[in-house]
């Protein structure tokens, strides 16, 4: 793995200082990074509509599984052309661990929110989401790792807004299948998030993506078929948004979009990597109510700010770490 992108202590001071001490200035994030995180921003929020906009007349795995399998083919396609076939090799461990983090991210993850939207708003899935740094921590948690009092109170606080959150669920505006469906794909990316800055993964992060994506989606593919979801397809009755949104889904979502944040993972903190969950959640929830009208009610839009300020709350204590 590369080095973090920021140095946790650039304020220092040395041990045992020299008469010619060389000032040793701090790393500081670079613009390929912020350029990754500003698509991962901004796609990704748009992505949840996108989804919302897929599934109404595509049914949900075999959707998520073509989006991804196209994806990953044309992305490997891209590094064999731009890099030679050599940038595709690795080793059998590279792969298992790809295919590892490809099935957390992409069947997981993605899959079930894949599934929840076909029963709840799009803003309200993302705002669900947005949880995904809180998962971290308590993960990191179980890893060893102590987290700071201010890392503490934002999970607690997340909670509490994860709870605001599931009310339209508990009274029957929405159904509480989708939202605990949602939760789950939350705790399986934010564990296939943290594995791979942990897992041997191929050392180019674009190969790396590829497997990643060709895993998920053909294990996609698989659970649509278990489900008969090839035999609810009407190719007739597909509307054509729903084939503009899922194209749209694999260039900008999986083949631009997932590539950087599988870079950010390889070269950022999972830490600011993980911001994404409180820029998507605002974009999504706009989107959501401008293109498909869904309703801002007031648990949403109360619980959407505890958990979206709980994660600013984590992010920023880390960051200060």
């Amino acid at each position: 793995m590369t080095s973090p992108a920021v140095d946790p202590a650039p304020d220092a001071a040395p041990v045992a200082p020299e008469p010619r001490t060389a000032v040793v200035p701090a790393r500081r994030i670079t613009g390929a990074v912020w350029a990754a995180l500003s698509i991962v921003y901004v796609v990704w929020g748009s992505t949840y509509l996108g989804i919302r906009i897929v599934v109404e007349t595509l049914p949900p795995f075999l959707s998520g599984g073509t989006r991804f399998v196209t994806a990953g083919l044309l992305l490997a396609a891209v590094v064999a052309w731009r890099q030679g076939p050599a940038a595709l090799k690795a080793n059998r461990r590279e792969l298992g661990s790809a295919a590892l983090v490809g099935l957390l991210l992409v069947l997981g993850g993605n899959g079930l929110v894949v599934l929840a939207e076909t029963s709840i708003p799009s803003g309200l899935a993302a705002l669900l989401i947005a949880a995904v740094p809180i998962w971290v921590v308590l993960l990191r948690t179980t890893l060893g790792e102590r987290p700071g009092p201010g890392a503490v109170g934002g999970v607690l606080l997340g909670f509490a807004g994860l709870g605001v959150l599931t009310l339209p669920g508990l009274s029957g505006e929405v159904k509480i299948g989708g939202v605990l469906l949602v939760l789950v794909a939350a705790l399986l990316w934010s564990i296939g998030s943290v594995s791979s800055a942990r897992l041997p993964l191929p050392a180019n992060p674009f190969t790396a993506s590829a497997y990643e994506m060709l895993a998920g989606g053909l294990a996609a593919l698989l659970v649509a078929l278990l489900r008969g979801e090839h035999h609810e397809l009407d190719l007739a009755a597909v509307s054509g948004r729903s084939w503009v949104a899922l194209a749209y889904l694999i260039v900008f979502g999986s083949l631009i979009a997932f590539t950087a944040y599988a870079w950010l993972l390889q070269t950022a903190p999972v830490s600011l990597a993980a911001t994404y969950a409180y820029v998507n959640p605002i974009v999504a929830v706009l989107l959501g109510a401008l293109v498909l009208n869904e309703g801002l009610t007031r648990p949403i839009v109360l619980g959407g700010a505890i958990v979206v300020g709980a994660v600013c709350l984590i992010v920023s204590t880390e960051r200060r770490g």
